[in-house]
């Protein structure tokens, strides 16, 4: 496959989103994301997005023109409003000043609404961490996910992130979806022919299945049954009814330029570890993941970081199908 440096990748994604409608500044902010994730061994957040987004905003789904709108409600909380644009330019905002509040108050927090898709979710939290904060993201998403005895998706996967600095090393980061599997499993299935566990999906019915058909007019499973499904419906509350941003089943979908904007939310909060446990958090972090290692597992995020270091040394993949599709886009079609 064709290889990019990580600064053309950059570049690339930037001149398809203006060519595109996107104001540079928020295309720069998306392409940050995109190759980081693409670096990170997350390709479903990664450089296989442009050319939907790029869409999107041809069809007015994304305010490319979008200017994110930040202001503080109280003492150590932030309202922001990505205003029907990408989630990016309005996470860069809230992290910045979040990160700032928390240094004064000790705890920060922001709720975005009226936002898209937050992407990689564990990067927002890292951001954070390499600053010293111990951090929290979530995020809603268009309906996937039945409620725990439902039968419809109403819920979305609903990522959340978190993520503490650690002595010595990059900061722990967790990240997870709160499905079972990605849909995009199950789309390969239908692909290629083949069942799928009974346990990944339910049908329109509610009924276990095995055919990726019926589950894909039916609902992802929860990771941990019922707890994951109670997990997602606090991200779900957390980000809708709390931040401001339209429910599951209210938001369009994140991969199609069908509909208006998905208006979903996140909420990103972040301590300050000074304020809680004095100096040596990042200290005391060192000694429980010396621990885990010891005990020969493996810590959340290693592969990522692997999978980081080798993009930097020898820059991304890119399948030429994709690439040439970005090329293309860069001429504005």
């Amino acid at each position: 496959m064709p290889i990019l440096s990580l600064t053309d990748a950059y570049t690339l994604t930037v001149e398809a989103l203006t060519a595109n409608g996107t104001l540079p500044a928020a295309a720069g902010s998306v392409a940050r994301a995109l190759v980081a994730a693409e670096a990170d061994g997350q390709a479903g957040h990664g450089l296989a997005r442009v050319p939907s987004y790029a869409a999107q905003v041809r069809a007015g789904k994304v305010d490319g023109g979008a200017v994110p709108r930040l202001i503080q409600t109280a003492t150590a909380s932030l309202r922001v409003d990505a205003a029907g644009g990408f989630a990016y330019p309005a996470v860069d905002m809230a992290v910045d000043a979040v990160a700032a509040l928390a240094r004064q108050m000790g705890t920060a927090g922001a709720g975005i609404h009226a936002s898209h898709h937050i992407g990689q979710a564990g990067l927002v939290v890292e951001r954070l961490a390499d600053q010293g904060m111990v951090a929290l993201v979530m995020s809603n998403t268009p309906a996937a996910m039945a409620t725990a005895g439902g039968r419809r998706a109403l819920l979305g996967t609903n990522p959340l992130a978190f993520a503490a600095p650690v002595a010595g090393r990059a900061p722990l980061v967790i990240d997870m979806a709160l499905s079972l599997v990605a849909r995009s499993k199950i789309v390969a299935a239908q692909k290629a022919g083949r069942p799928i566990p009974a346990d990944w999906a339910v049908d329109a019915d509610g009924n276990p299945t095995t055919d990726p058909a019926a589950a894909l007019k039916g609902a992802l499973a929860p990771i941990g049954g019922p707890k994951g499904a109670a997990l997602a419906l606090m991200v779900e509350i957390l980000c809708g009814a709390l931040a401001g941003g339209r429910y599951g089943w209210q938001a369009s979908s994140f991969l199609d330029a069908q509909g208006p904007s998905p208006a979903v939310g996140q909420l990103i909060i972040a301590f300050d570890p000074t304020a809680f446990s004095g100096p040596d958090f990042a200290g005391r972090m060192g000694e429980l993941v010396q621990a885990i290692v010891a005990d020969g597992a493996r810590l959340p995020g290693d592969r990522r970081l692997a999978a980081r270091a080798q993009a930097q040394a020898r820059g991304l993949e890119v399948p030429a199908a994709l690439l040439e599709e970005l090329q293309t886009l860069t001429a504005g079609g």
